[in-house]
Formats: structure tokens, C-alpha cells, sequence
């Protein structure tokens, strides 16, 4: 043991191992092997097999044999996931509202916070005529490249902004994300003077999305979104839907702050 960790100034070397290991499963879309965990993490295969055994023991990991031992994340996990969710004050009053705003718009909404980079979704209405068969709920994408993200880093100030995302490239989930802090900026601006985000194509192709900040705290955590076909898309269309939401958001936020939640 380090110095630090035996000062408790710094992190404990094997609890931080297994927390990146689950972020590592996390973050895969398949299962991983030891080899492939040992490429991805850099621990010692012999030390990384014991916390493997051990995680897989006490239910935060799942194995299998598909030719080779692989490793997923186990229920455990889901179940501190889901405790998460159970726990949090706002998600019953917001998940009341994402209905309203459904049934206001006709299109699916979402209800995310941001999270250092990124936003992670925590509720989920789909639309009635949605085909889509997986929930974002639980998930995380980066924030500039998702309307969610953008109404709540314009909630922020241009430092404040940088500090979140300080690399100049910023990752691209198509070939319309924003790729850099200067042409966020500029969609940031766009934010403030509409008072709701837009997102062309930048998280999913064939998806446009409007959002706004949920202002029950200052500057505002969380955000509701509508997700637009682009068929759907048009100047009219998306006035119509930001104003809803912009509408929706507030009256959550008067909600919130009335039943002394901030």
C-alpha cells in the first residue's frame, strides 16, 4: 500500500480497480475476456483473474465459455443502478411530466443530468408509434452531442464550459457532431438567445432533438428533451416542440421547488 492510501489521501489502489473494471464492462458493447480486460486496463493478468473471481462471486460480474472466459457486468450492478433511480427525489415528479410533454408533442422525451462530459439518462416515454426496442435509460453520451447537453452547458459560463470539456477535439458520434469548442460556442449562443437546445443528427442519424434546462437549481442539472424523425423536422415543427418543452421544463421546476426539493 502507498503512502497516500494509508494517509486516506489518496485512492485505494484495488477499489479503484474494480470500480474502472466495471467501467471498462460498462462501456463495452460485448464481453470481454481477461486478455482483452488486461489491454483495456493495464492491470497484472494474476491480480486482475482474482478480482475478476471475486466480482463474479459476489454478483457485480457475470462469466460465461464462448470459446474463451468472458466477463460482462453482473446484477448487481443493475441493482445499485436501480437504487440510484428509486432514491432520487425529482425522477417521480419528472417522469409525471415527460408524460405530459408525450402527450403534448407526440414524440418521445427525455429526462437527463449532466455528468462531468457527459449527460446520463434517467427516465424514458416513447412515443406510441416508437419501434425502438432498447432504453437510453442508464446510458450516457457526451453533451455536446446531444441536445440535453448543449441546454445545460449553456447554462454555463465559457470557462466553466472549458473546464468541463477540455479537450479541443471533441468526439464525434457522426459526421454532424460538433467537433470543436468554437463551433459549440456558437450552438451555445443559439441556446441562450432560444431558450432551448437543438440537436441536427449529431447523437443519431435521422433524429433531431430539442431540449431545455429543468431551472429548479442554478445553474440548472438537468434537462428534458424531445426526439424529432426527420421527417417530422421544420421551422414551424421545431417552434412548436421547443416552446412546449421550455414550457414543460419550468412547470417542473415550479413543481420541484414547491415540494421543497432544490
Amino acid at each position: 500500500m502507498s503512502t497516500e492510501e494509508q494517509s486516506g489521501r489518496g485512492p485505494v489502489k484495488s477499489a479503484e480497480r474494480v470500480m474502472l473494471i466495471l467501467e471498462a464492462l460498462a462501456a463495452s458493447p460485448c464481453r470481454l475476456t481477461l486478455g482483452q480486460l488486461h489491454e483495456r486496463t493495464g492491470y497484472p493478468r494474476s491480480s486482475l483473474h482474482a478480482l475478476l473471481r471475486t466480482m463474479v462471486s459476489l454478483g457485480w460480474l457475470e462469466s460465461s465459455v464462448e470459446g474463451d472466459t468472458v466477463f460482462g457486468v453482473g446484477p448487481h450492478a443493475l441493482l445499485c443502478g436501480t437504487a440510484y433511480l428509486d432514491r432520487d427525489p425529482v425522477l417521480r415528479f419528472a417522469v409525471r411530466q415527460l408524460e405530459l410533454l408525450r402527450t403534448d408533442v407526440g414524440y418521445t422525451t427525455h429526462y437527463a443530468r449532466l455528468y462531468g462530459p457527459n449527460v446520463i439518462y434517467l427516465a424514458t416515454r416513447e412515443a406510441t408509434d416508437s419501434h425502438r426496442l432498447i432504453s437510453r435509460v442508464g446510458r450516457q453520451l457526451p453533451a455536446h452531442a446531444t441536445a440535453l447537453g448543449k441546454a445545460l452547458l449553456s447554462e454555463l459560463t465559457p470557462s466553466e464550459v472549458a473546464r468541463v470539456l477540455p479537450d479541443g477535439d471533441l468526439q464525434r458520434l457522426t459526421e454532424h457532431t460538433v467537433g470543436g469548442l468554437s463551433d459549440l460556442s456558437t450552438e451555445l449562443d443559439a441556446t441562450r438567445r432560444n431558450g432551448w437546445a437543438l440537436e441536427r443528427e449529431q447523437s443519431a442519424l435521422g433524429v433531431w432533438c430539442v431540449a431545455a434546462p429543468v431551472p429548479y437549481r442554478i445553474p440548472a442539472n438537468d434537462a428534458i428533451s424531445c426526439a424529432m424523425p426527420l421527417t417530422h423536422v421544420s421551422d414551424q415543427e421545431i417552434a412548436r416542440v421547443g416552446n412546449a418543452v421550455r414550457r414543460h421544463c419550468d412547470e417542473l421546476a415550479k413543481t420541484l421547488r414547491r415540494e421543497g426539493i432544490r
